[in-house]
């Protein structure tokens, strides 16, 4: 028919095909073989980044004990691994779609199809996609931070603010815990403006003890320097003190009250069990010493 192009046969004689192979079918061989090569090399690197950025995380402000500690008992290559994974996961799969995505388009420009219509709906569609959806970039980039930088992990005892409780699992998008109470927080990690941490690092327990504001305080010092010098010697509390609790002295004296104030340096949770142990041991070195409780004036009753 007029006005209509004639197709010409690439396959017409054997010169004609080779030609034809050695053009655009060999061009979108090589742009698919680079492809694949290309992300091979980007997939060696982040894993290698990944792991590196995970190591010195895992170093950031710990002291030798813990770091020892940790790695004996496993934890701490559990979690590192666990860390790795999701955030190689995440940069892989990130990778794979830009690679892909690059490579389609050169293959669909050496076929000869147009690309200016397609790249002005999807750069339309991003700008919507970009607005609609801009918290949930915002959660999954907070997502990405705290993993990288380790601020909490499964069985964390955290405080957000909204919350506190124990992890008990993160997510890009959301983190997910367990307050005292047994009610289950679901929080959005772009949400969240700031995180306590009181399972990393050490904890420090307070501990004040009462007696008659009459007796001597260098002998109550004494005695109790004694009970938490015993408490760090035993083998419950080996590793749950990370050193001997310092007696610090008088903190006040109130009417017939003169507290004595303990500091204990512990591990994370083990705050709450230390004191118990100290004061009941405390209790029964005052009885055996003869060492009086406060002093609780009488009630003086109702007028009549």
């Amino acid at each position: 028919m007029a006005g209509m192009p004639r197709l010409t046969n690439p396959f017409t004689s054997w010169d004609s095909t080779v030609d034809w192979l050695l053009g655009p079918p060999l061009r979108i061989v090589l742009i698919v073989v680079g492809a694949l090569l290309i992300r091979w090399v980007v997939h060696r690197a982040v894993r290698t980044v990944v792991d590196n950025a995970v190591e010195r995380a895992d170093d950031h402000e710990r002291s030798s004990f813990e770091r020892m500690l940790a790695r004996a008992t496993g934890v701490d290559a559990e979690r590192r691994r666990q860390r790795a994974l999701t955030m190689g996961s995440l940069l892989r799969s990130v990778t794979t779609f830009v690679i892909a995505t690059v490579a389609l388009l050169t293959v669909m420009a050496e076929l000869g199809l147009p690309l200016a219509p397609l790249l002005a709906s999807a750069g339309v569609g991003g700008v919507a996609l970009g607005f609609g959806a801009q918290s949930l970039v915002k959660d999954f980039l907070s997502g990405i931070f705290m993993i990288i930088e380790d601020q909490y992990g499964v069985g964390d005892v955290i405080d957000t603010g909204e919350a506190t409780g124990t992890v008990e699992e993160v997510t890009l998008r959301v983190t997910r815990l367990r307050d005292a109470s047994g009610v289950v927080w679901f929080i959005r990690n772009g949400e969240i403006i700031r995180i306590g941490n009181r399972s990393q690092g050490w904890a420090m327990a307070t501990i004040d003890i009462p007696v008659a504001s009459d007796e001597n305080p260098e002998r109550v010092i004494a005695i109790l320097r004694q009970v938490v010098e015993e408490v760090h010697a035993e083998e419950t509390f080996a590793t749950s003190l990370l050193e001997v609790p310092t007696v610090a002295g008088v903190e006040s004296v109130t009417g017939g009250t003169m507290t004595v104030r303990i500091f204990a340096k512990t591990r994370p949770g083990e705050q709450f069990a230390v004191p118990r142990e100290v004061r009941e041991r405390a209790i029964r070195a005052f009885d055996e010493a003869g060492v009086r409780g406060p002093v609780v004036a009488p009630f003086p009753g109702p007028r009549t």
